[in-house]
């Protein structure tokens, strides 16, 4: 009997004692590293995702200059290549990405190759009219101007996230509980970016006056 009586005094006793415990934890930091490696995660997601929406919206746009200006062979080839490399890349991303540099920096490199030929076949249009008034293309443009703009975001997002991560594991008091908790956890990688590409960029489609 009085065993009993003891318990219904020892478990609150021992719930609020937990609560307790786990409120003091979260509140010194301990729920950081993840909390900050999932929010890099999400952000990387994101890149992810505007990489792919580009990528969908390049094969209309070839067609839409291939059937106004076939002769461009040279630069349609290009973006095709560049466009098939970038989603080779892009399919077969290691898991491990995020903390391999050197996986890091193929997949950037693939992306800058594929907007850099985009932007030559965006050149390309500027001898053809016909081309800049077409209903395609206009929507097209708008389409691959948003998109731009959406991935410059999403990198700048995942750069700042990947910043905090790497900071809160490299300092105090976050290194201790990497060292206690996470001993896995390790830097991520990010995009090598000059601070003047942080700035969404504005695609131009030789509309400026």
């Amino acid at each position: 009997m009085a065993h009993a009586s003891a318990l219904r005094f020892v478990r609150p006793l021992s719930a609020i004692l937990l609560a307790t415990v786990s409120l003091a934890l979260a509140g010194c930091g301990i729920n950081t590293i993840p909390t900050y490696e999932q929010n890099a995660k999400a952000a990387w997601s994101e890149v992810l995702n505007q990489y792919k929406r580009r990528s969908d919206l390049i094969p209309n746009l070839v067609e839409t200059v291939k059937g106004f200006a076939d002769q461009e062979k040279t630069v349609l080839t290009e973006v095709v290549e560049a466009r098939a490399k970038a989603t080779q890349v892009q399919a077969n991303v290691p898991a491990d990405i995020l903390t391999n540099p050197e996986a890091m920096q193929k997949f950037q490199d693939a992306q800058n190759q594929l907007g850099g030929a985009l932007g030559r076949l965006l050149a390309v249009v500027e001898r053809y009219p016909d081309i800049k008034s077409g209903q395609n293309f206009l929507a097209l443009q708008s389409q691959i101007e948003g998109t731009e703009n959406r991935i410059a975001i999403a990198r700048r997002d995942y750069i700042q996230s990947v910043r905090a991560y790497n900071t809160e594991i490299t300092t105090f008091p976050g290194r201790i509980w990497r060292a206690v908790m996470y001993p896995s956890a390790k830097e991520m990688a990010t995009f090598d970016i000059a601070a003047e590409e942080m700035k969404a960029p504005k695609v131009d489609f030789g509309t400026k006056q």
